[in-house]
């Protein structure tokens, strides 16, 4: 059996349970039971199709219909310490952080979502979600007090329960690397973009302008007519600049794997 090194483990000195940084990362590791597996997951980086594909493999959902069980029961398949450890395969699935970001405005904001009125919250109201323009998203999640308010924009590096998992995958490859994840995993993965609806796939994409003072409400207007703006569009150098700074643990580790084909801003 391989050695699995945590990577959180002696960020303190505490005990293990009220280590922050390992139980944060520990609750987004998932089994998978007939093959023994742990995956890490990360929202915004195909997280319903794999968890809707983890319930099916582990015997809780066996109809497409019942979806949204899995926002309920984000915990059920976390894995405890002694499964980390005996792990006989890990993997997880990183996406380009430029991307990543550019998603989670425009699904969680634009279209007022739970997750718009927790970062309402998270700057104590003093910023109307309807004022919200790209810019001022980044500007707002990249400081230091909400970085880690909520986890669709959290750093990926945070979910990271190991120091070296068996595979990393990127969401920019993703359906080149479906067999082999099925195969190892010993899952079938069930693609629930079309019963989430929350990515842009389904969106002519334009990038004919600069997005990034946009209000949501324009880009609304877009969505209904069948279109959205392309992700890069939605920056600008100093965009660009600020998320590379304050993500560049994120950035470095997507090189370090991926090299820079497809980061969107290399």
């Amino acid at each position: 059996m391989k050695k699995r090194q945590l990577n959180y483990a002696v960020a303190s000195y505490l005990p293990l349970s009220r280590n922050t940084q390992h139980q944060f990362a520990q609750a987004f590791a998932l089994r998978i039971y007939r093959s023994n597996s742990v995956y890490s997951f990360i929202p915004k980086n195909a997280c319903s199709t794999m968890r809707v594909s983890l319930a099916m493999a582990n015997g809780c959902v066996d109809n497409l219909a019942d979806f949204n069980w899995i926002h309920c029961n984000n915990d059920t398949f976390k894995a405890d310490l002694a499964s980390l450890i005996q792990a006989e395969y890990t993997f997880v699935i990183l996406r380009c952080p430029f991307a990543r970001l550019a998603s989670a405005y425009l699904d969680k904001i634009v279209d007022t979502t739970g997750v718009a009125w927790e970062l309402y919250d998270a700057v104590q109201r003093k910023m109307e979600i309807e004022d919200m323009t790209f810019r001022i998203f980044v500007n707002t999640i990249t400081k230091a007090t909400v970085l880690r308010s909520n986890i669709h924009w959290q750093p990926q590096v945070d979910f990271l329960v190991y120091k070296e998992y068996d595979d990393y995958f990127n969401l920019e490859t993703f359906a080149t690397a479906q067999s082999t994840i099925e195969t190892k995993a010993r899952i079938e993965i069930v693609d629930a973009r079309k019963l989430t609806r929350h990515g842009i796939d389904r969106f002519e994409l334009v990038g004919n302008d600069n997005y990034a003072d946009y209000l949501p409400d324009a880009i609304r207007t877009m969505k209904k007519t069948g279109k959205a703006p392309k992700p890069a569009a939605l920056y600008d150098d100093e965009l660009v600049a600020k998320v590379s700074k304050i993500y560049k643990k994120d950035i470095a580790l997507y090189k370090s794997l991926f090299g820079d084909k497809n980061l969107m801003f290399p």
